[in-house]
C-alpha cells in the first residue's frame, strides 16, 4: 500500500464562547488570528507552513469537530477515500474549503470526523511577519509560549485496540505503543503515527456513551527550556497547569497540560525520539514501567481522564478527584501513571 497520510495539519474545535477562547489563544498561548469566515476563527502558530492549524467554531460545549490531515499526494487522497469506503464508511467530497483544495471528509467507526486533502494554500508572510530565515514561514513568536506548530491530537474511544487496528489497516497509521493496566487486562491508551514522530494520533479508553470525543491536542515548542519558561509565565498570569511539566515514558516527550476557557485540554510538548522503522512492532507499557511519567514518581491527576464533550451519564471529576459512576478499579491505577 502506498503511504496515504503525511501529517496532521489542523483541528477544528467547538466552544460556547468563541471570543473568550480566541482571546486566550492569542494573549496567553501565543497563536495569531489570520482569518474569520462564517462564524469561525482561524489561527496559526509561527511555524505553520500552511495558513492555519486551529479553527475555533461556536458550539454548545467543548468538542472536537474535525481533524484535518494532509495526504502524501493527490493519488493518495483518492486511494484513502477508496479504502475508507471499502471499510464500510461513506464520506463526502468538497471542492474547496478555507486554506485548502478538494477534500474528503468522513466520520470513522468511533465517531471522529477526519478531513483529508492534498492541495493546500502555502502560507506567505507579509512584511511585518516575514522571517530573516528562508525556511521559516514567519518570524519566531515573541510570546512566552509561542509554539512552533501543531503536534498531535488524542481522542477517546470505547475500544483502544479496535480503534488502532482500524486506522492502521484502513489509513496506514503505524501503531507505536500501548498502555495496559498493571492489575487489569485493560488497554487504556495507544499512540499511532503517519511519519517518524512517536505519534500524531493518540487514543485513550472511553467508558462514556458519547462517540467522537477528544482528550487533548498538542502544540510543539523547540526546547524543554521554552516549555519550562512557558509554564512559568502561564502560572504568573493565572493560567493553572493541570499536569506537568514532566516527561512521558511512551514517546519520551517533555510535556505540560493546561485548559482553555471552555475547559478544552491543551498539551505543550517537545523532545522525544524519532522512529523510522517501517515494520515496527508496538510494545505494551504499564503504569509501573512509566508509560506516562518516565521517572515513575508523579501522580497524574484524575481530571486528566476527562474527555470532551462531557458525558451526562459519566460526570466529570468532582473537587474530591472521584469520577462518580465509573469503574474505580480501572480509573484509579490509570490516574496514577497509566496514560502514555
Amino acid at each position: 500500500m502506498i503511504k496515504l497520510l503525511s501529517h496532521l495539519s489542523h483541528i477544528e474545535i467547538a466552544t460556547p464562547d468563541v471570543a473568550a477562547s480566541v482571546k486566550f489563544y492569542e494573549e496567553e498561548f501565543g497563536l495569531r488570528v489570520v482569518a474569520r469566515e462564517d462564524g469561525k476563527v482561524y489561527l496559526r502558530s509561527w511555524g505553520d507552513y500552511y495558513t492555519y492549524s486551529l479553527v475555533i467554531a461556536e458550539g454548545p460545549e467543548a468538542a472536537l469537530n474535525i481533524m484535518g490531515w494532509r495526504t502524501s499526494s493527490a493519488e493518495a487522497l483518492d486511494e484513502a477515500a477508496k479504502r475508507v469506503e471499502a471499510a464500510g464508511v461513506q464520506g463526502q467530497w468538497t471542492d474547496r474549503s478555507v486554506g485548502h483544495g478538494k477534500s474528503y471528509t468522513f466520520t470513522g467507526p468511533y465517531g471522529h470526523t477526519m478531513e483529508l486533502y492534498w492541495d493546500v494554500d502555502k502560507y506567505q508572510a507579509d512584511a511585518e511577519h516575514a522571517s530573516v530565515f528562508p525556511d521559516r514561514p514567519e518570524k519566531r513568536s515573541k510570546h512566552a509560549v509561542g509554539p512552533r506548530q501543531l503536534d498531535h491530537v488524542t481522542v477517546a474511544a470505547s475500544d483502544v485496540r479496535g480503534f488502532a487496528k482500524w486506522y492502521n489497516e484502513v489509513l496506514g497509521f503505524r501503531i507505536m505503543a500501548y498502555t495496559v493496566l498493571d492489575d487489569h487486562p485493560v488497554t487504556v491508551f495507544s499512540v499511532l503515527t503517519t511519519n517518524e514522530k512517536s505519534h500524531d494520533l493518540g487514543v485513550v479508553l472511553d467508558s462514556s456513551s458519547r462517540p467522537g470525543r477528544i482528550n487533548h491536542y498538542a502544540y510543539w515548542v523547540d526546547t524543554r527550556e521554552e516549555l519550562l519558561q512557558g509554564a512559568d509565565v502561564l502560572m504568573e498570569n493565572n493560567v493553572p497547569i493541570e499536569y506537568g511539566p514532566s516527561i512521558h515514558g511512551i514517546g519520551e516527550q517533555s510535556f505540560l497540560y493546561l485548559r482553555d476557557p471552555s475547559g478544552m485540554r491543551i498539551e505543550v510538548n517537545t523532545g522525544g525520539y524519532r522512529n523510522y522503522v517501517p515494520d515496527w512492532e508496538p510494545n505494551d507499557w504499564k503504569p509501573s514501567t512509566g508509560s506516562n511519567n518516565l521517572y515513575r514518581n508523579g501522580a497524574m491527576p484524575i481530571s486528566m481522564t476527562e474527555s470532551f464533550p462531557p458525558d451526562a451519564g459519566h460526570p466529570t471529576a468532582t473537587e474530591e478527584g472521584i469520577l462518580p459512576g465509573t469503574e474505580e478499579a480501572i480509573l484509579n491505577p490509570y490516574a496514577v501513571q497509566g496514560r502514555g
